[in-house]
């Protein structure tokens, strides 16, 4: 009986997170700034958000060639963020993995991350997430979270 309650304990403690929310805070028709790449949560992450309407950007690439040493050029690839962001969104993620036996009907990949939305404009934070979970849980909680954090645009109207 012990062995089964520390058995549950721990598949418990695996799908834990951690959401800090501002509600009401983000508006869905200004600009979201993201970075580019990552594995399977920031891409879905970025196609969520798009999904919703949300106008989303990576920036524009440049290539900076000013760093040298000992005669050997490094090239570091950096990208500007457009004047027009309002939003910035972070998601720092571990490497997913396949997971077929915990999340047979949940997406199959299993994501470790962090992610926060930030206001570009005044630098305040408007939103933290630690969390693991199955892939289509996590877009379904993002999809909750998103959905507290809107401005009701109709309700601002009036």
């Amino acid at each position: 009986m012990k062995f089964c309650h520390s058995i549950f304990m721990i598949l418990l403690l695996t799908a834990c997170n951690s959401v800090y929310v501002k509600p009401d805070t983000i508006n869905p028709s200004q600009t979201f700034y993201a970075d580019r790449g990552g594995y399977g949560m920031r891409k879905s992450v970025k196609q969520k958000m798009e999904d919703r309407g949300y106008t989303v950007v990576v920036g524009k690439a440049k290539n900076n060639n000013d760093f040298a040493h000992d005669d050997e050029k490094i090239e570091i690839d950096t990208y500007t963020i457009p004047e027009n962001v309002k939003y910035i969104v972070k998601v720092t993620e571990r490497k997913e993995f396949f997971n077929p036996f915990w999340c047979p009907f949940n997406g199959f990949w299993w994501w470790n991350f962090n992610m926060s939305i930030a206001d570009q404009q005044t630098g305040e934070e408007l939103m933290t997430w630690r969390g693991r979970a199955c892939q289509n849980s996590a877009l379904r909680m993002l999809d909750d979270i998103l959905d507290k954090m809107e401005i009701d645009t109709n309700e601002r109207n009036n």
